[in-house]
């Protein structure tokens, strides 16, 4: 059993979904909330959660890689622990598979946003 209550990270850039803040806290986590995935970096050199959640944004206009995640999952290579819970867009779903294929996602939830539906990824993350 845990003696400290598990850690979350939310990394909300474009929203579009319900806020969840109070659904990860009645869940008994430790929230932090950041606004882009350059706070999202500098967070985890602070603090590896237990539990990222963030949305997956495709872009065609970058030139190294396609979505906001890669380099988020690049780094998160050294933590194969933490579980990463992302929000997709359902028409992109074929290049978050291409990612997924990279780096591992413990759960894929497209859009609209079932607040049920992230609390029971949730609650499998931390059993």
């Amino acid at each position: 059993m845990r003696d400290t209550p598990p850690t979350l990270l939310a990394i909300v850039e474009l929203g579009g979904y319900p806020n969840l803040t109070m659904l990860y806290r009645s869940l008994g986590f430790e929230v932090e909330v950041v606004a882009s995935q350059r706070k999202a970096q500098a967070s985890l050199k602070r603090r590896v959660p237990d539990v990222i959640v963030a949305e997956y944004n495709f872009q065609s206009d970058f030139r190294d890689r396609t979505s906001n995640l890669e380099t988020l999952m690049a780094r998160l290579q050294r933590h194969p622990e933490v579980k990463v819970i992302c929000f997709y867009q359902s028409e992109y779903r074929h290049k978050l598979d291409a990612m997924t294929a990279r780096f591992p996602i413990f759960e894929a939830i497209a859009f609209p946003v079932e607040p049920a539906r992230v609390e029971a990824a949730l609650r499998r993350a931390v059993s």
